[in-house]
């Protein structure tokens, strides 16, 4: 009972918390959800308890799912300690779940001065790309223009577009947001690396998959 009562908790702070980051009064949820204010304020303060037809409409009012709004509270899955994954001069850590909203993957990616880039390593595959520089400063080839990317700064493009990632001057590090695609053409499988003796490494950034 007590776990039924601290999700039910849980949800009517999801609910508020989405509604003020969109900057939404009481008011204009309601009006999208299609209930009273003073039903929905209710629901907030927990003073009335919250039914699925209800939650149905809330959810997709606030652009989210139902499951996303209902998900138990897991605290002992909160902590990510990924394992490196090694290719051709490039160590990749995932940093988020597979269950990640929107099959979106985040991973820190250090580059080596033996990675293999340049315009002759240029790759395509369908989606995005976006990555900011931890440290050292990062070389993107794309297309035919060459950019430093240093430190701090970050960059977005188009992965239609040929590209190709190396280190510039000696070891980069980089945080990266994939899409599926983007994972699929750069992160190596586990247990894939340079040990494992005859089998082809996947692409690494920027690299023909």
């Amino acid at each position: 009972m007590t776990q039924e009562l601290d999700l039910d908790a849980v949800i009517r702070q999801r609910i508020r918390g989405l509604r003020l980051a969109r900057g939404w009064s009481l008011d204009a949820l309601a009006a999208r959800c299609y209930l009273s204010p003073s039903t929905l304020s209710r629901i907030e303060t927990g003073h009335r308890r919250i039914a699925l037809d209800q939650l149905v409409p809330i959810a997709r009012a606030l652009d989210t799912t139902l499951d996303h709004l209902v998900e138990a509270v897991a605290d002992d899955d909160v902590v990510i300690r990924p394992e490196p994954r090694h290719e051709a001069g490039v160590t990749t850590w995932l940093m988020s779940r597979e269950s990640t909203v929107r099959g979106v993957t985040v991973a820190k990616m250090r580059f080596s001065p033996e990675h293999p880039s340049g315009p002759d390593r240029q790759g395509v595959h369908p989606g995005r790309e976006w990555f900011t520089v931890l440290s050292g400063t990062i070389r993107l080839y794309l297309g035919d223009r060459v950019m430093l990317v240093e430190a701090g700064d970050a960059a977005e493009f188009s992965t239609m577009v040929p590209h190709s990632l190396g280190a510039a001057g000696g070891p980069a590090e980089i945080l990266t947001i994939f899409d599926q695609d983007g994972e699929r053409a750069h992160v190596p499988a586990p247990g894939r690396g340079a040990a494992a003796e005859g089998v082809p490494e996947p692409a690494a950034p920027g690299t023909p998959a």
